[in-house]
């Protein structure tokens, strides 16, 4: 049995419709939207709305964490925006939606990311693709839980949740064999971002489930540049499944 597994696809089209090759399932850990690529500050929604000078200031001043002055800037250019921010974002979602969804390969097993949408979703998931929030499902006589978005931060991303609410959702899953989630347990070696250089946010409820109920695998990604990408907390492979968007290359787990 072989799992391909993505998270961070980021707009990643292309390479999304042959993740599944040579598998038996995909496994999509999220983030499918591409808001504003911080490589290349001329691709996403950001600077299709606001041009590249704007983005490459908003991208520099989040950089150096000087949040409330980003926060300045987005408030001034939506002001100046002759469309409503929610439908002009909604629409570029959509589009984006539309094209991603329909490279996911069958099965499909999904959950959200920071910067996804939930509420869309259902109109564009297609017969083959399973989308799971605090839910666990079976793939090939192993049991895989799903734990989606991210916890909350200054940036404040689309789908930013309490820390109890994420619990909740973790608890709700129970012992598996597999553990997927969008963001990685909180091990400071997991959470820094080697390239951003600071620290994102991890999850103590999931290093706390990792920990007690033991599961083979916690897969999972939101760190594009992460300092370490895999480690073993117990019994537990830890394993950052990678930046798809970047690398356009599948994880695979095989039994």
């Amino acid at each position: 049995m072989r799992v391909n597994v993505v998270s961070d696809v980021h707009g990643n089209a292309k390479d999304l419709a042959r993740a599944g090759d040579g598998a038996d399932a995909l496994i999509c850990l999220g983030d499918l939207v591409l808001f504003l690529d911080y490589a290349d500050h001329s691709r996403g929604i950001f600077p299709d709305l606001f041009g590249v000078e704007n983005a490459d200031l908003i991208v520099e001043l989040r950089t150096a964490r000087r949040f409330e002055e980003a926060r300045d800037l987005g408030r001034r250019l939506w002001g100046e925006l002759r469309q409503d921010r929610d439908s002009a974002i909604e629409s570029a979602v959509r589009r984006q939606y539309a094209e991603l969804f329909a490279a996911f390969p069958t099965p499909t097993y999904a959950t959200y990311g920071n910067v996804d949408i939930p509420a869309l979703w259902p109109e564009y998931a297609r017969p083959g693709t399973t989308v799971l929030d605090g839910e666990r499902v079976e793939i090939g006589g192993r049991t895989f839980g799903f734990v989606g978005g991210g916890l909350r931060t200054p940036m404040r991303t689309p789908y930013e949740i309490s820390d109890e609410e994420y619990a909740a959702k973790i608890e709700a899953i129970g012992e598996v064999d597999v553990l997927c989630s969008h963001i990685p347990p909180e091990v400071p070696e997991l959470t820094y971002d080697t390239v951003a250089r600071r620290f994102e946010r991890g999850s103590h409820a999931l290093l706390d489930a990792i920990r007690r109920t033991r599961p083979r695998y916690a897969l999972f990604g939101h760190i594009h540049q992460p300092l370490v990408d895999r480690m073993r907390i117990g019994a537990t492979e830890c394993v950052n499944v990678g930046h798809f968007a970047s690398t356009g290359r599948p994880w695979a787990l095989e039994w």
